[in-house]
């Protein structure tokens, strides 16, 4: 983030090129404290929810921060000046990283290496062969997938200044930041009412309500909300922290049931190859969410058949509930992964850890 930040003429490669790289450092960091927390899932299964609650509730916090400082900072110190300060939560997540304390493995043979990635590809076939891996898996994909998302469609609407209530982006942040909270209420709710009920059954009333909520885009889109005087800036709060809490709602039950899928000591590496399942299921939403703006021909000025994007996009949603017999009925509490996946492979390295150092110390008495 430095380079965009003190670069008075940076070319376009060289912008890619820095976007790139901060976003490679962030998923790097994602991924490993992922791996620390399905590691402390698997071994303590009755706080994986918990788990995954306090992870939630950090990232509701820091988005709800960054949208509500983003459009003040940007109207103080301009873009550049953002981006310097991007590089600030970087720096604490090296400091982050030196706090942690793990046992290090000494003289550590590349043939080793090469076997214990031979082992850890064998374990993720086996593991995606497992029905009760692959069907979750699946179903987390098409579940996002049909998701639809128009989010370029209504935030044009939203600054159109004739067919919409023509917002600013500086309103718009504010609205953002208002869905963070939504979110947060959302992680709360699932940590006190939702964490102990079976996957199935959360899955279904949040997905049913999902779509349902799509529907409030609707009455925004047909202006009915101002029939019945309720302001648009009211109306887009009101939708964007509902919509942001089922969403959230949506989201925590799979999240605890990825970190059940993964199996010991590759933990990381599955928890990942997990979300880029889902990332490809986002990634989806929005190819056919931008396809069917295009097929209905909605632009950046024009929105006449927005509103039946908007309810072909509810309904999409609806479809993942006869998708739901992929998901097992275990209740968060339960181990899914079968025996001889959930066996540990760390105590291996732990031994070697510690004989390489116990004949480090012999060498240095000789």
């Amino acid at each position: 983030m430095l380079v965009p930040a003190f670069s008075t003429d940076l070319s376009l490669v060289w912008a890619i090129l820095s976007f790139m790289t901060a976003s490679a450092g962030v998923a790097i960091a994602d991924v490993t404290i992922d791996a620390c927390v399905t590691e402390n899932s698997i071994s303590h299964p009755s706080l994986a929810g918990d788990l995954q609650s306090l992870c939630a509730i950090s990232t509701s916090i820091g988005q709800l921060v960054g949208f509500a400082m983003s459009g003040v900072l940007v109207h103080i110190i301009g873009p550049k000046g953002v981006f310097g300060i991007l590089s600030i939560p970087a720096g604490m997540v090296i400091l982050v990283g030196m706090m942690l304390q793990e046992p290090l493995v000494h003289s550590y043979s590349h043939k080793r290496v090469s076997q214990k990635f031979l082992d850890a590809t064998k374990t993720m076939v086996t593991a995606l062969k497992c029905p009760d891996v692959w069907r979750p898996c699946l179903y987390m994909y098409l579940s996002l997938a049909f998701g639809l998302n128009i989010h370029e469609g209504m935030f044009y609407w939203y600054t159109d200044a004739k067919a919409g209530p023509s917002f600013s982006q500086e309103v718009i942040g504010s609205i953002f930041s208002v869905g963070a909270i939504g979110s947060l209420l959302g992680v709360l709710l699932y940590q006190n009412v939702f964490r102990n009920h079976p996957f199935r059954h959360v899955l279904f009333w949040t997905q049913l309500l999902f779509g349902a909520s799509s529907l409030l885009d609707l009455v925004l889109v047909l202006r009915l909300n101002l029939q019945f005087g309720v302001p648009d800036y009211i109306f887009v709060v009101m939708d964007e922290a509902v919509s942001k809490m089922i969403a959230r709602l949506k989201w925590m039950p799979l999240l605890v049931l990825s970190s059940k899928l993964c199996p010991s000591g590759i933990e990381g590496t599955f928890f990942a190859l997990l979300m880029s399942i889902d990332h490809v299921g986002l990634l989806s939403s929005s190819w056919a969410g931008g396809l069917l703006l295009h097929a209905l021909n909605v632009t950046r000025t024009q929105f006449d058949n927005l509103w039946t994007v908007v309810l072909i996009r509810s309904f999409a949603r609806l479809c993942p509930i006869g998708l739901l017999f992929l998901v097992p009925r275990n209740d968060p509490d339960s181990s899914i992964l079968p025996s001889e996946l959930l066996l540990t492979k760390k105590g291996d390295d732990v031994l070697e850890s510690e004989d390489s150092e116990m004949i480090s110390l012999v060498n240095n008495h000789v």
